[in-house]
């Protein structure tokens, strides 16, 4: 099984596997600059080479980027979606060129004053230019939203539109657990209902396009729209939901990767993978 986990990149890119392996994860997701800013800092050439040497050194992978919160292609202001765009493009040239096998980003909010059809239509035509800034095989993952304040991309539907939209073999979808139970797709995860979620994301987006779980408990109830992950076993999915999700065959195959607030509060720790690994 790969279980791994978001894990800090502080002090060099490469540093993120020494995380890892002390947690025992053997897949990860790491920022490849600051989250917090529009300013961008690339890695040197030398530090792409070390983060390709630690990886083979430690066969750790997959390994994922997670894009900026600042990111925003649904926003309904000019400036703010050329911004998110050059953000992105730019977060995404970083993925490329250390070799990571995608970037996870969220699609962003309309807040409020964009259609449906406008804002699928707005998201689509940003990601082309994405994907057009950055040849290479690296994919443009787009990761479920938990709904609410005018969030795109709560729903498999939707997201399946926007794929359509887009038509790239680079287009990928990551889903995060805690997301989909608090954005109302599922309100218990249980065999039954696993097998039926499974099925919405089969037929909208094609199991095959999905390229890493974000297993996450979640801090509030089903349906709350409200974005707040839990340690695993300690929030309203329960133990025995992981449990459940365990047994569906495509998501067993697939990363797990954890965003979790961890025991110590430090974030994504040894005792959550391991509780994660005892559910298979």
């Amino acid at each position: 099984m790969r279980i791994g986990a978001h894990v800090s990149a502080s002090g060099g890119l490469h540093k993120a596997f020494d995380r890892a392996q002390a947690i025992g994860a053997n897949c990860i997701q790491i920022f490849g600059s600051t989250p917090r800013s529009f300013q961008v800092i690339f890695p040197a050439k030398a530090e792409a080479e070390l983060f390709k040497k630690r990886r083979k050194e430690t066969g750790i992978g997959p390994v994922f980027l997670h894009a900026p919160y600042l990111v925003n292609l649904a926003t309904p202001e000019a400036g703010a979606l050329k911004k998110s765009i050059a953000l992105l493009t730019a977060h995404f040239k970083i993925a490329e060129a250390i070799g990571a096998e995608g970037l996870i980003f969220h699609i962003g909010s309309t807040l409020g004053k964009l259609a449906p059809e406008e804002a699928e239509r707005q998201v689509a035509a940003a990601m082309k230019a994405v994907l057009k800034g950055v040849p290479g095989k690296v994919h443009l993952v787009i990761e479920n939203a938990s709904g609410g304040g005018g969030k795109v991309g709560s729903a498999p539907d939707e997201i399946g539109r926007i794929m359509d939209l887009v038509s790239s073999p680079r287009v990928k979808v990551c889903i995060d657990t805690a997301h989909a139970f608090e954005a109302g797709l599922i309100a218990k995860y249980d065999d039954e209902n696993v097998e039926m979620f499974a099925a919405a994301w089969r037929r909208e987006v094609g199991l095959e396009n999905l390229a890493a779980l974000h297993v996450n408990d979640s801090k509030t109830v089903f349906d709350s729209k409200n974005d707040r992950h839990e340690n695993i076993g300690e929030g309203h999915i329960g133990l025995a939901g992981f449990k459940a999700l365990a047994k569906e065959k495509h998501f067993r195959e697939l990363p797990w990767l954890l965003e979790v607030p961890g025991f110590t509060g430090d974030g994504p720790d040894k005792r959550n993978v391991d509780i994660l690994k005892k559910c298979f």
